[in-house]
Order: C-alpha cells, then structure tokens, then sequence
C-alpha cells in the first residue's frame, strides 16, 4: 500500500510556529497524508507528544527534531528518542543521532537564505547522511530545489521531501509517495522507491511566504 508522507513540519513547540499538534494531527489526515515527521527546532516534547495522541488514527508519526548546529545550518534526526542540545558541530550532531539509532535527514541543503553547511563539509559527511531534502516546499527560490536533486542524484542519496510547515496551509504541501512502513528499516527501503510530491499551494499561502521573505529581506 503507498501513502503519502509528509517528512518535516513543525508545531507549538517550535518558537515560529503556532500549530497545536491536535490540529495538525486532524489537518494532516484531512490532507490525505498516511504519514508524518515532526521536526521541531531544538525540542523533542512535540514529537513526543504528536507520537502519543496518534495512538488509533490512521497515521504514522516520525518523532523527530531540527537541530541547529554551531554554524553549519540545521540537521533533522527522524526515529530519535530524546532530544538533541543546539549548538553542537555538524560532525557531533550527526553522532548523536546515530547514538539514537535515528536517521540522519539533511534540509533544505542549498537554501541560501539560511545558514547551510559548508561544501567542505557537506562532501566530508556525505557516507553519514542517509537522506537528502530535495524538495522543501517552504523556500522562496525553487532552483535551491533543484540543485539539492541534482546533488542527491550525483552522489546516489535517498530523496526527502516536506513542508516544511509553520502554518496548517502548508501541511503537506511537500511530499513523498511511498510504500507504507513501519520502524527505520522500511522507511529506508521504501524511499528506493519513493516519489517526490510538489503539491498545490493556496493563493493564502504563497502570500504568507512572499510576506515572510520580505520581512527577512528587511531585517538583513
């Protein structure tokens, strides 16, 4: 059976964003979606409790968390089971999800409005990453996109896609279809054959992140 996943949104527990994971639980069902990530900045407490309130729906939840390291951009774990500190080097962020036996999911690798790692250090870590974002519904400039398919392609690593939500318009807006899973093992099996969602985004929605580019163009 395929399902469409969603593999990077956030809740209240994140400082931008104001979803209270209930609503994004029925949100993410009324969008079709058979599975989730939750993947808040730097705090575990939303997938925790996203994980527990699923318990009897018809949806997977991934327990997951971005976290921003020292200076090389951010690192999503997926399959983690507590939280990982901010602030640590790329190298070590890396090491403490695969304590966790989690999977090490790279977003929004080009997006050069934010920080992103270095080449440098993108090519030395490149054995240790077991999924690219190629796909980030969120960012202002499609061609980030499509160089991080172009890089996932050239060195051979699995496809990710997301949201990247901090609005309910957003859920689900970037996406995978791909075979149901359960646990680690078959998440990574099933995304060999995975294909990669770029769902319609509401006219309400392309505003709010026109909005949010200009706000950041102000501030830099």
């Amino acid at each position: 059976m395929s399902i469409l996943a969603d593999l990077h949104m956030h809740t209240s527990w994140s400082h931008d964003c104001s979803i209270e994971v209930d609503e994004l639980l029925d949100h993410a069902e009324a969008e079709g979606l058979g599975a989730i990530a939750i993947t808040d900045h730097n705090v575990f407490g939303g997938a925790l409790e996203a994980v527990e309130k699923a318990r009897g729906r018809d949806l997977i939840v991934i327990p997951g968390e971005e976290v921003k390291t020292d200076d090389q951009g951010e690192v999503i774990g997926l399959f983690l089971r507590e939280e990982i500190p901010r602030g640590m080097t790329f190298e070590d962020t890396v090491a403490a999800i695969r304590e966790q036996e989690g999977i090490v999911y790279l977003p929004h690798p080009f997006d050069r409005m934010h920080a992103i790692p270095f080449p440098a250090t993108l090519h030395r870590h490149l054995h240790e990453l077991d999924v690219l974002e190629v796909y980030n519904a969120r960012l202002l400039f499609e061609g980030y996109n499509d160089e991080a398919l172009r890089f996932a392609r050239k060195y051979g690593l699995p496809a990710g896609a997301g949201s990247d939500a901090h609005v309910l318009q957003g859920v689900g807006t970037g996406a995978l279809r791909m075979r149901a899973f359960d646990g680690p093992e078959e998440f990574m099996l099933s995304l060999r054959t995975a294909e990669v969602l770029r769902r319609p985004k509401s006219l309400a929605y392309l505003q709010s992140l026109k909005w949010v580019a200009q706000v950041k163009e102000k501030v830099r």
